[in-house]
């Protein structure tokens, strides 16, 4: 285990640069006094590191020093091809580079890995949009995924949900894809704002370059999401749900809002077999052709305009097809 978190320290360091004691520790989940064990035996080995001391220093290797190990394991190196999207990857202008990119680690790895990798990437696939949804058209994502990686200012023209397109100057953070549709992440106004991609309309590059400072994606996508569900679900609606119902319901409106009203839900007095419970909804007029999808297996029992409104949809497909 020593072995392999040396090399874990080893390339952290070539990766990221100049490290604290304090932040290897964290990274490798390890003591501090651990950490300056570990230097020693590195130093010890040959390996070119040095120390500054104070407030800004840490640990860094001689500039230009690179291993050549990598040290993949063949899991990890058959996790690798995992990664290969080649529709995103092709959205984003880099379908060729990422190509050549998987040869290169193909051959520069032991048989072992090499054949582990290769039945990885023969026999998974990962598909990111949802069924029945085709592909959005993203004319301008190349522009802006270069934007981003170039730290350069934009000005979007950019059709919102409202009555009109707005323009907006950005500064481009960072994209993400999420259910086969591409999202910006850029600061607007001194605020962390959220594009689709498939709704800009135009792209002009600014002067100038910004700085990103400490960003953290993934941490700003994870509040984004959570914000965006409570902001969508704000309201609730009681139903009665359907003996065998419960799997339709956590298809219908998501698992993670289905399990916790499932886990209140209590026998209906009235219709044995069937069960009453609560579950989040988004504004009536979303909850009606949601909970339509469920057909006979739930009946809405409030708010009263949420019933009414089921009530109606229910007596004109009757009546159609009388």
């Amino acid at each position: 285990m020593r072995a392999g978190r040396l090399l874990s320290l080893l390339l952290l360091l070539q990766t990221r640069g100049r490290m604290t004691a304090a932040e290897l520790s964290a990274e490798l989940e390890v003591s501090i006094r651990t950490v300056y064990r570990d230097m020693d035996a590195l130093s010890s080995a040959g390996v070119p590191i040095y120390a500054d001391r104070g407030p800004a220093g840490g640990y860094q290797l001689l500039d230009g020093y690179r291993t050549r190990l990598n040290g993949l394991t063949e899991a990890e190196a058959s996790s690798l091809f995992l990664t290969g999207l080649p529709g995103p990857a092709a959205e984003l202008g880099l379908a060729e580079v990422a190509a050549a990119a998987e040869l290169k680690l193909l051959a520069a790895l032991p048989p072992g890995p090499r054949s582990q990798a290769a039945r990885m990437r023969e026999r998974f696939l990962l598909d990111v949009p949802g069924w029945h949804r085709g592909a959005e058209d993203v004319p301008f994502l190349a522009e802006v995924a270069s934007a981003v990686w170039e730290q350069r200012p934009l000005r979007l023209a950019y059709r919102r949900w409202g009555p009109a397109d707005v323009s907006r100057d950005v500064l481009p953070y960072g994209l993400v894809l999420k259910g086969g549709s591409w999202y910006l992440a850029a600061e607007c106004e001194g605020s962390m704002r959220t594009y689709r991609v498939a709704r800009i309309l135009s792209v002009t590059e600014l002067p100038g370059r910004f700085e990103r400072g400490e960003f953290d994606l993934p941490a700003f996508w994870e509040r984004f999401s959570a914000e965006f569900a409570a902001r969508l679900y704000t309201g609730t609606a009681r139903i009665r749900l359907a003996p065998g119902g419960e799997g339709l319901l956590a298809y219908t409106i998501g698992e993670e809002r289905a399990a916790p009203a499932l886990a209140c839900a209590r026998p209906d007095p009235d219709r044995p077999g069937w069960t009453v419970l609560e579950i989040p909804v988004e504004g009536l007029n979303g909850a009606r052709w949601t909970l339509l999808r469920m057909g006979a297996l739930i009946e809405v029992l409030g708010p009263p305009d949420l019933r009414a409104m089921m009530a109606e949809a229910a007596l004109g497909m009757a009546e159609m097809y009388r």
